[in-house]
């Protein structure tokens, strides 16, 4: 439920410095916080990025997704030709140089796949060869073609470091993070968004009411002359009022370019570019509802992108002294492959009558003396995986600690914007009552100028108190990524 803190037309009334809708020019375009939030969440560049750097992810995580599917390949030469001289071994065992005038062409087609639970690797392949000899000879073949229609081939690696199965393991927690990373930004992009709105909207309040001060001192300014002429007034009195009306028309000065710088602060942001001029609305509802902070820890713990990231550095620690140990022990390797092939002078023959192919190979590799590479290569490994334990387990309590203080802060400045529009409210209604009394006599002119400075003040710091509770109502989003005042989170399924 909302609960109206305070409405647009009392706003006006009580600051008497914004105008009524009604006198807005019609070339003015007004912006609510809600409108402002929304723009930026759409349109901004910003906006733009965050998108951009998702989209990226999202493409990793497609690339490396596409690991556990077939790989169809089909490569070859068409075709590589030869003339030269090549060392030839005879059948006693000598060499001798022979002309070389050829040309060769190769196609191949191969399907496989990575057994990503062994490390291992199958594929089955197919491939046809030409050779051309344009040497002429009784012995030599003009043309003859080599064929293997069908292999099979199992590549499978033992004790070493499983890659594949690690990255099944870390990337899905790579791509939930960016996933929550995007809602959190877009959650910061809200939260800058509401710190440029407030920036100018102070600018303009004080506008105004550096225009309403200038208009308030060149009336008693003449009406000071009046008195004085009738001497009602001593001059000092008079060049008291005459400096205050000096400085409240510099200060409209300065005023005026802080509107045009924060507008285009804010413009550049949004991504504007037209040169139409803004009027901002201030927030005339507060939500209103009650932040646990156990409620809110449990929401952080559950949505957040730092939680999946905690998971993720002790997940690569681990993979990380995996790899060490795969590294740097021994190791030994399977490599086998079945097919049928055959050779002819032309390519039907080529598929006829085949012939087994078959291959087995199994291989080791173990160190036996390695001057303590091994062991520093672990014992770095298991360092470090220590190192990331315990920086993660105080970044858990840093985490913790940060949501915590960040809700009670919520709840503070919710309540110090409470004051801060009572306090506006009395120094505006003690400023009225001043002036009464100095335009009839009962005070001096030093009076009415410390009335006129407590109000404006009040008036600027409750336009500050509602900037500290926006922002801190977009972090409190940002931090939880669930919605308090909807009560559902924040993050799409």
């Amino acid at each position: 439920m909302y609960k109206v803190f305070i409405y647009l037309v009392c706003f006006f009334l009580f600051f008497g410095a914004l105008p009524a809708l009604g006198q807005v020019k019609p070339e003015m375009r007004l912006f609510t916080l809600a409108e402002v939030v929304r723009q930026a969440k759409e349109n901004s560049p910003s906006y733009r990025y965050t998108s951009v750097l998702f989209e990226n992810k999202q493409w990793q995580y497609k690339s490396f997704k596409a690991n556990f599917l077939p790989q169809l390949n089909l490569n070859g030469y068409l075709p590589e030709y030869n003339k030269n001289i090549v060392p030839v071994l005879q059948p006693n065992g000598s060499i001798i140089p022979q002309p070389n005038h050829s040309a060769a062409s190769a196609l191949a087609l191969s399907l496989g796949q990575e057994v990503w639970f062994t490390g291992g690797y199958i594929s089955i392949n197919s491939n046809i060869n030409r050779f051309d000899d344009f040497i002429e000879g009784k012995e030599r073949i003009p043309r003859r073609y080599t064929a293997v229609p069908a292999t099979i081939t199992f590549n499978q690696p033992f004790f070493g470091y499983r890659w594949l199965k690690w990255e099944n393991k870390v990337q899905p927690l790579r791509y939930e993070e960016a996933r929550r990373d995007y809602w959190e930004r877009m959650e910061g992009i809200a939260e800058e968004a509401t710190s440029h709105f407030f920036s100018l909207l102070l600018s303009q309040i004080s506008l105004q009411i550096a225009e309403k001060n200038v208009s308030t001192n060149e009336i008693l300014y003449k009406n000071a002359q009046e008195r004085f002429s009738k001497g009602s007034m001593p001059e000092n009195e008079l060049l008291q009022i005459e400096l205050s009306l000096l400085n409240s028309r510099q200060n409209l000065e300065q005023t005026t370019l802080d509107v045009e710088g924060s507008t285009l602060r804010l413009k550049i942001y949004l991504g504007l570019t037209d040169d139409e001029p803004i009027m901002l609305v201030p927030p005339s509802e507060i939500p209103e509802f009650a932040v646990d902070e156990k409620f809110a820890l449990e929401q952080a713990h559950k949505y957040r992108q730092r939680i999946i990231g905690f998971k993720r550095e002790l997940l690569e620690a681990e993979m990380s002294m995996a790899r060490a140990k795969g590294e740097t022990g021994a190791t030994a390797s399977l490599f086998a492959s079945f097919g049928l092939t055959q050779q002819a002078k032309n390519i039907p023959d080529v598929y006829q009558q085949l012939s087994e192919q078959q291959r087995l190979r199994i291989g080791f590799n173990i160190p036996v003396m390695d001057w303590g590479r091994s062991d520093a290569r672990l014992g770095t490994a298991k360092a470090n995986q220590e190192l990331v334990k315990a920086n993660v387990e105080q970044q858990r309590i840093n985490f913790d600690q940060d949501i915590y203080l960040n809700v009670k802060r919520f709840k503070v400045l919710r309540n110090q914007m409470a004051v801060a529009k009572r306090t506006d409210e009395i120094a505006e209604k003690r400023y009225t009552l001043t002036k009464e009394r100095y335009l009839d006599g009962q005070i001096g002119i030093l009076d009415l100028n410390v009335a006129t400075e407590e109000r404006d003040k009040a008036t600027r710091s409750y336009v500050s108190a509602l900037r500290n509770f926006w922002m801190a109502y977009y972090n409190l989003r940002q931090i939880t990524l669930y919605d308090f005042e909807l009560n559902k989170p924040i993050i799409a399924e």
